[in-house]
């Protein structure tokens, strides 16, 4: 993935996938790709009011102090597998 250049870049990239098999293929991907200062987190984010544990958003957390992420190549990513990245 190509670094991004805006001055601005966020510290913190959010995606979120539709399930944790994405997740993990997507964590690992960019665990691979990019020289992060730590490995991509994954969290379960359960959608409002639903109980049941099929009922959840995968997120991967990747924190990014460098700026070496280019949101357009990370949405690009989510999008492959059926996510988004999140925006502030």
């Amino acid at each position: 993935m190509e670094p991004s250049t805006a001055p601005d870049a966020p510290l913190r990239h959010v995606l979120v996938l539709p399930d944790r098999d994405s997740a993990e293929e997507v964590a690992e991907e960019l665990a691979e790709s990019l020289p992060l200062p730590e490995e991509p987190r994954l969290v379960r984010d359960a959608l409002a009011g639903e109980d049941d544990a099929e009922d959840a958003q995968w997120l991967v957390v990747l924190e990014d102090p460098e700026g070496v992420c280019s949101p357009t190549a990370l949405d690009e990513l989510a999008a492959h597998h059926e996510g988004w990245l999140e925006r502030d």
